[in-house]
């Protein structure tokens, strides 16, 4: 397995922060940032790339060999169809909880054998398509397993099929984040009275039941508790393949969540760290008898997206200086409304594009939308931004540009991925256009405007 030394890790944050200055300034040069788009969103597809071959090749060094692997996208942290398609390029499948997901990851070419159905309100047309196309479907309770039973029972289907749980072994520092709490949403509660013998019996009585599906981790959650819940999830497939005498459970998926760094350009921690503390946690998970499902999000895109928005002017309130961008809760939805969770670097560029020097003075970074909080950043120390500058928020690759908050009926930004050649210059390929406003007329039911006069 890799050693995770702090050179090389340093090394990699250096090189991406000069992709990003590079990319930053060929973005004004070439006219990408202007007065109709005054807010673009940038992707590294160096770095997309390098952090697919570092869990591919994570799980690879610690699993024995022949072992089966698929490592699924989590769609949600990223819903763009040209990011599905790059991904799977990489050898990574995509992981959808919605017909919509699953329509994205179609249209990309994902592959049905490499495509993972979980949702906890998945539909019975949702079910039968996902049978009939051979995608594998983790059944999140009792009721859906039901409707598995008569779906199984009257047609033929290559998908394989699994039980999601909860092991219950606690939260993270974001309690909506936290899926393995007492009283979580998802799965079956493997700890409540009854739960496990009932999970032993659904398995002894579908012996097409292969699969056990957990999702314990995300951000917030230590890396300890995310270990135990897959321990926690590999003790329960012994214990119901020791039952049936054979080795019924062949799979498991034991989700995603690997926490993101938001403090720096290092991207830790890493999946070699994380593959290596499942093998000190749970040995049994890489000696071969079990094939593995990831369902990564998060820790693949966040910290190759940048998010870059003109300054449109500057101003003072109470003595603290406000710079107002085009950036706002559209697109940091999380970080305004809960930033103690979701704090963003903010990086400053003159107007040309190149860092902003001079002494950090306390401002606010302020949005475009009409609520007082509407922040990216309150009180940080920065050199003081000026009219026509530009502010990046970093480390926004995954569920910041892509899932757009529609407030004010402010515009999509343009999402814009981009690479780099040794000469230095950059070349951006759209990867969704900026949404116009004649179109936010049309999905507002432009074409409809008299469906509620009654005259």
């Amino acid at each position: 397995m890799h050693s995770n030394t702090a050179e090389p890790a340093a090394h990699h944050a250096t090189a991406a922060a000069a992709r990003r200055d590079l990319a930053v300034r060929a973005a004004v040069e070439q006219g990408l940032i202007n007065d109709a788009e005054p807010v673009v969103a940038l992707l590294d597809v160096a770095g997309v790339r390098a952090s697919a071959d570092a869990l591919r090749t994570a799980f690879a060094d610690a699993t024995a060999e022949g072992t089966a692997v698929l490592h699924a996208f989590a769609v949600k942290a990223a819903p763009l169809v040209p990011v599905l398609r790059l991904l799977d390029r990489q050898g990574i499948g995509a992981e959808v909880a919605s017909p919509g997901e699953l329509a994205l990851a179609r249209a990309a070419g994902v592959p049905p054998r490499r495509t993972v159905l979980d949702s906890p309100a998945k539909t019975l047309g949702e079910l039968r398509e996902a049978l009939a196309l051979g995608i594998a479907v983790n059944a999140d309770n009792p009721q859906e397993l039901a409707r598995l039973d008569g779906l199984v029972s009257s047609a033929a289907t290559r998908s394989p099929l699994g039980l999601r749980v909860n092991p219950q072994t606690g939260g993270g520092s974001i309690g909506a984040l936290s899926t393995a709490t007492a009283t979580s949403k998802f799965g079956v509660a493997l700890r409540d009275e009854g739960a496990r013998a009932w999970v032993l019996r659904a398995f002894a009585e579908r012996p097409w039941l292969s699969r056990l599906h957990i999702h314990s981790g995300s951000q917030g959650v230590a890396f300890a508790r995310m270990a135990q819940g897959v321990r926690e999830v590999y003790e329960l497939a012994e214990e119901i393949n020791a039952a049936a005498g054979r080795r019924q459970i062949d799979t498991l998926d034991i989700g995603g969540g690997l926490p993101v760094n938001f403090a720096s350009d290092e991207e830790t921690p890493t999946y070699a760290d994380y593959a290596r503390l499942l093998k000190e946690t749970v040995p049994g998970l890489f000696d071969g008898r079990y094939g593995l499902v990831t369902e990564f999000g998060r820790s693949l895109l966040a910290k190759h997206g940048t998010v870059l928005a003109r300054v449109e002017y500057t101003k003072s309130a109470g003595g603290r200086p406000i710079a107002v961008t085009h950036a706002g809760a559209q697109i940091a939805t999380r970080t305004v409304y809960d930033p103690a969770s979701w704090p963003l670097r903010i990086a400053p560029y003159d107007a040309k594009g190149r860092p902003r020097t001079g002494a950090a003075v306390a401002q606010d970074v302020a949005g475009p939308a009409c609520f007082a909080g509407d922040l990216l950043a309150e009180n940080r120390e920065l050199p003081l931004l000026a009219q026509g500058d530009l502010v990046a928020a970093l480390d926004t690759g995954a569920y910041y540009f892509s899932n757009h908050y529609a407030y004010n009926s402010l515009a999509r930004p343009g999402i814009y991925g981009f690479s780099t050649a040794q000469d230095g210059s950059v070349r951006f390929a759209t990867v969704r256009a900026a949404q116009t406003v004649a179109e936010i007329v049309a999905e507002s039911g432009g074409a409809l405007a008299d469906a509620l006069l009654t005259d």
